[in-house]
């Protein structure tokens, strides 16, 4: 009867200090379920990678999505309403040559966003881009910060 005791009070110590996954994690690694394919690009004049967007990717177009992210600090930042958000912090992104391009996206927020080193969640409406080669692959329109549960 101890035994079964001391077990119940073990399996109820673990199922309460369970983490369940937020939804902001698991976005990246939904985004990252891509391939590219090789296409001649005119203006450049050479083959550049392409998109390959998976069908989980492609039924999140225009669809509200929640995500975690570190903003890139970039030359020519429009204003704090246009940044670059990345799944992992600067020193490891994308630009730093750390990360793939599915890793960054583009935002647009409805308010001005401070800089911060410290990661920040935000929602809003993703758009895919598979076809210009001047803007990143995902795009956030209409992004709020959130304060993530």
């Amino acid at each position: 009867m101890k035994y079964i005791a001391t077990l119940l009070l073990a399996m109820t110590i673990m199922v309460g200090s369970a983490q369940v996954e937020s939804p902001s994690k698991g976005t990246w690694k939904t985004l990252g379920k891509i391939t590219f394919k090789k296409v001649y690009d005119e203006l450049m004049g050479f083959k550049v990678d392409m998109p390959v967007f998976s069908d989980q990717i492609v039924a999140l177009e225009g669809k509200e999505i929640t995500v975690k992210g570190y903003i890139v600090p970039t030359e020519g930042y429009k204003s704090h309403k246009e940044f670059i958000l990345s799944a992992f912090p600067y020193n490891m992104c994308f630009f730093c040559g750390g990360a793939g391009p599915e890793t960054v996206m583009e935002v647009v927020s409805l308010e001005g966003v401070e800089f911060s080193a410290d990661p920040i969640v935000l929602k809003g409406i993703l758009r895919l881009n598979d076809n210009d080669i001047n803007h990143l692959m995902y795009k956030v329109e209409e992004a709020v910060i959130i304060e993530e549960d």
